[in-house]
């Protein structure tokens, strides 16, 4: 169990080895900013690192699960339980539950806006309450008045359910988003609603809505109704595996299962592999089969088929909501190239060290730095955009003579999904 699955600083633990522990237990909890920590099996605690804790599980288990303590209110059995966000932040939920809203808004985010990973449109089809009960939950304990359900107007099934499910309910609304990528992001939920952009060091409350994930909210519901500590994740696994490369849905996985275990459960990685991208194609990192596990933030693990060789000059171009230049860098040197230039998406502003973008999805163009790479000496570019970005890269970088690459292609060319590329006009 690694000791840090969210926003803030590692959980301190406080088992020992050789400790017997029960499944539900706590084994951690935070020092500052962070969630508390459970064990998701039952066992005898093995060794404890600086990274994680190493339990032993018995060879039997059970679903049971030792329950949070009862609590008065709706933010201590969040806080309790250890919710965090599950779409991929892992920011402490409790915190966001603190917030009064005046007139304002609940955003279920139900967008999941990566392909591949369907786990979150899945629940909802089959169990819309539990997130909908999560939903109400999280009004209660912020006095919001109202909320949305953002979800991609593709999605229909998911639709049909929540609306069946919302029958007699006033105060909550569906709202049907557009199919493009990053629409999932906060931002870019709150301008597609209300139709205001915030800037980039702005949170939801400025605009007074607190935004939880899909999988975040059934974990409310089931910290406040069934007092479950989060030690079960849903997750999926895609790619080059034996039984298809379309998505394998699991549901309340526990916390700390080797990622290899799941594959296996999909038949196996089918022949030659190139990389197991932990996460969704366009935030996902690069994971290791032997040491990678399900963590409270896992969205997905795909397995992919071997990325394209390209042996000469390569220019990167990041975008702050994709992948980072680190990324870009590792898939650079897996195609065996040789990196000559980097700049960053025009709309890319720094805050707090990390890269943000200006208005996530809505692109002002990218001839300004395609003509920087070609300066620097690229004959091939690798990208991260989004998709109004990738648009606007494919709208000059052909005409200068210039290939280009998405990091998401060797991914979306495992289980045969539209390459991202030029947007239908």
């Amino acid at each position: 169990m690694l000791l840090k699955q969210h926003v803030g600083a590692p959980c301190v633990p406080i088992v020992h080895e050789g400790d017997a522990v029960k499944r539900g237990q706590c084994i951690a909890e935070p020092s500052g900013l962070g969630a508390k920590l459970h064990t998701s099996v039952t066992g005898k605690v093995a060794k404890i690192t600086e990274t994680e804790i190493i339990i032993d599980a018995d060879a039997v288990q059970s679903e049971e699960y030792v329950k949070i303590k009862e609590c008065e209110s709706i933010v201590d059995s969040v806080f309790e339980a250890g919710v965090v966000g599950a779409g991929g932040a892992g920011f402490p939920t409790h915190i966001k539950l603190k917030t009064e809203l005046v007139d304002g808004y609940i955003i279920a985010n139900c967008v999941e806006c990566e392909p591949v990973l369907s786990h979150n449109i899945k629940l909802l089809e089959e169990n819309p309450l539990i997130v909908i009960n999560g939903i109400k939950y999280a009004m209660e304990a912020t006095k919001a008045k109202s909320a949305c359900i953002a979800i991609k107007v593709k999605n229909k099934k998911a639709i049909e359910s929540i609306k069946k499910a919302l029958d007699g309910i006033d105060n909550i609304e569906v709202k049907e988003l557009r199919d493009m990528y990053p629409m999932g992001e906060e931002r870019a939920i709150i301008h597609e609603i209300f139709g205001d952009w915030l800037t980039p060091n702005q949170l939801p409350l400025e605009a007074n809505c607190v935004v939880l994930n899909t999988e975040t909210l059934a974990n409310i519901t089931r910290a406040v109704e069934d007092r479950k500590p989060v030690i079960d994740k849903d997750i999926t696994i895609g790619g080059k595996v034996k039984n298809g490369t379309g998505s394998n849905i699991f549901f309340q996985m526990p916390i700390g299962t080797p990622i290899s275990e799941l594959i296996e459960k999909c038949g196996g990685i089918d022949g030659e592999y190139g990389e197991i991208v932990m996460g969704g194609p366009y935030t996902g990192k690069a994971g290791d089969i032997n040491i990678s596990t399900v963590t409270k933030i896992s969205g997905g693990a795909i397995v992919t088929i071997p990325l394209p060789e390209y042996d000469g000059p390569l220019g990167l171009l990041v975008c702050a909501c994709g992948a980072d230049e680190e990324r870009l860098r590792d898939i650079a040197a897996k195609m065996k190239s040789k990196v000559v230039g980097v700049t960053a998406c025009k709309n890319v502003e720094v805050i707090r060290g990390a890269n943000k973008c200006e208005t996530p999805g809505d692109c002002p163009g990218q001839a300004q730095g395609i003509l920087q790479l070609k300066k620097d000496g690229a004959k091939r570019i690798l990208i991260s955009n989004c998709s109004d970005c990738s648009n606007t890269v494919m709208c000059c970088a052909p005409n200068l003579g210039i290939p280009v690459y998405h990091h998401t292609d060797h991914v979306f060319r495992t289980v045969d999904h539209e390459l991202t590329r030029r947007l239908p006009m």
